[in-house]
């Protein structure tokens, strides 16, 4: 397991990194992206809803909700990211997923 120093700079550059990709195609996407105290929103309009990506420090996982479902990434050495254990998907791509399937289509890549 990541010591929390480890961990607390690996989430940071990755929900920062997240954030960033966000916004730069939040329009496109009909969609939001805030940070609040290190704690990633993505607001939809229509159709209406949230998600919700957070560092979970004690057990050392990214947690995303979103589509009434939870996601625990764990950081990865070898992908050098925060991967689904099940799958190995990374981070950006499996959010692009969420927010395409929320959407219903596949507008949006990170």
């Amino acid at each position: 397991m990541l010591d929390e120093a480890t961990f607390r700079r690996h989430a940071d550059a990755a929900i920062e990194g997240l954030k960033k990709g966000l916004i730069a195609v939040e329009e496109e996407g009909g969609f939001e992206a805030e940070e609040q105290a290190g704690v990633l929103h993505i607001i939809f309009d229509e159709p209406t809803g949230k998600f919700v990506i957070t560092p979970n420090t004690p057990v050392r996982q990214i947690w995303i909700s979103a589509l009434s479902t939870s996601f625990k990434l764990d950081w990865s050495e070898e992908a050098n990211d925060f991967v689904l254990p099940k799958d190995g998907t990374k981070l950006k791509p499996l959010v692009a997923h969420l927010i395409n399937q929320h959407l219903g289509t596949d507008a949006v890549t990170l």
